[in-house]
């Protein structure tokens, strides 16, 4: 056993607030109550101490994808993600044939086995094409309950979101499908009215697939899905804070009426994410990234971001001007509670998993644990 370490000196911020010049030990995996004589004391002063990130919508890192990569493949993407401060990771699919995502929900499902990642999220092929971004429109299909059950079989016990277009002929009874097998059933590449979203959220959805992106916006006669998710109460939104995909007026309206609780920042990460600008594949799709914006090279198409949690944290409260407490909420609390892991993540408690992130002053990341043990030492700068 490793000896117990004291994180001593930072701003540690719990779910009660933030204590100044506060301290966590960590005792082997997980977060002790109280710390031995002999334990081995870290001085942060001057940081930040905050849980490792939990993201819930993910498509790879580091040159590497989750949609069509290998095992090694995948394991790089979440690499790069943790060296980010993303402790916590769902492997997002993109469209697919039904036997081709069935195959790849089997290959993730086996590292969500082993502890690498915290399940699969289905994004397509039940969506939209008039909402459908950068997914292949060939195949696309309704959201039969019957195949929707298939890739949560392939899944074995690791599904735990799709993404539908529930105005589509099946959308509702694949809500009450998910929701009776505990798998999130997100809204998104949606052309739903209000009226049509609300049904969805009353037959079982709780997840908008990130607010205002592949959605018809807002609008005074017709709302359209946007208010519909904003004023409920059972909705959590997705938001992808990287200044490309939502305008930060969007953002402050988002957290206005949704409020902090309701609020998880995600990355909708693509291959380039930690990488690089070039040519990559999105599923069947080819994307270029330029100036760290990926599209698709036919149609123009936001393809996914090249996104990182430590960015979308620091981007928060210094261009934002978000209260450090609701980013938190927003980028490890909420998304650990959806997961069903909130006894195990998303906060600094006794008890729970020593996962966390070291900020500087100026919320840039300098250090990354996971388990107790650093995948970013601060001390090694």
């Amino acid at each position: 056993m490793a000896p117990s370490k004291v994180l001593a000196g930072a701003r540690v911020v719990l779910p009660t607030g933030t204590v100044p010049d506060g301290r966590v030990i960590v005792d082997g995996a997980r977060i002790g109550g109280s710390a031995p004589a002999d334990a081995e004391v870290l001085d942060l002063t001057g940081h930040w101490l905050v849980p490792g990130f939990v993201d819930i919508h993910n498509h790879g890192g580091g040159g590497a994808s989750f949609t069509s990569g290998t095992v090694e493949d995948v394991l790089k993407g979440v690499r790069t993600h943790r060296l980010h401060g993303t402790t916590t990771i769902v492997a997002s699919t993109v469209t697919g044939d039904m036997d081709g995502l069935a195959q790849r929900a089997g290959l993730l499902s086996e590292l969500a086995e082993q502890g690498d990642l915290a399940g699969i999220h289905f994004e397509g092929p039940f969506i939209s094409p008039c909402r459908k971004g950068a997914h292949s429109e060939e195949l696309l299909r309704d959201p039969d309950p019957a195949d929707v059950r298939k890739l949560i079989d392939a899944a074995r016990g690791h599904a735990k979101m799709v993404t539908l277009a529930t105005e589509l002929p099946g959308g509702l009874d694949s809500v009450r499908l998910l929701a009776e097998h505990g798998v999130i059933a997100a809204i998104g590449h949606t052309d739903a009215t209000y009226e049509q979203t609300r049904a969805a959220i009353d037959a079982g959805a709780t997840v908008a697939t990130h607010l205002f992106n592949a959605m018809p916006p807002l609008g005074h006669r017709s709302p359209g899905p946007i208010a519909a998710l904003l004023e409920d109460e059972r909705v959590t939104v997705e938001l992808i804070n990287d200044g490309t995909h939502l305008h930060p007026a969007s953002l402050e309206l988002a957290f206005h009426h949704a409020g902090a609780g309701r609020v998880a920042f995600i990355t909708d990460a693509m291959d380039a994410a930690g990488f690089g600008d070039g040519r990559y594949m999105l599923g069947p799709l080819e994307v270029e990234v330029a100036d760290g914006v990926a599209r698709l090279v036919e149609g123009g198409s936001i393809a996914g971001s090249t996104l990182t949690l430590d960015r979308a944290f620091q981007r928060a409260v210094t261009v934002d001007r978000l209260p450090v407490g609701d980013v938190v909420e927003a980028i490890s609390a909420n998304p650990a509670r959806l997961l069903g892991l909130d006894d195990r993540k998303g906060s600094l408690e006794p008890g729970k998993d020593a996962d966390l992130v070291v900020l500087d002053e100026d919320f840039a990341l300098k250090g990354v644990m996971r388990g107790g043990a650093w995948v970013v030492d601060p001390q090694l700068g």
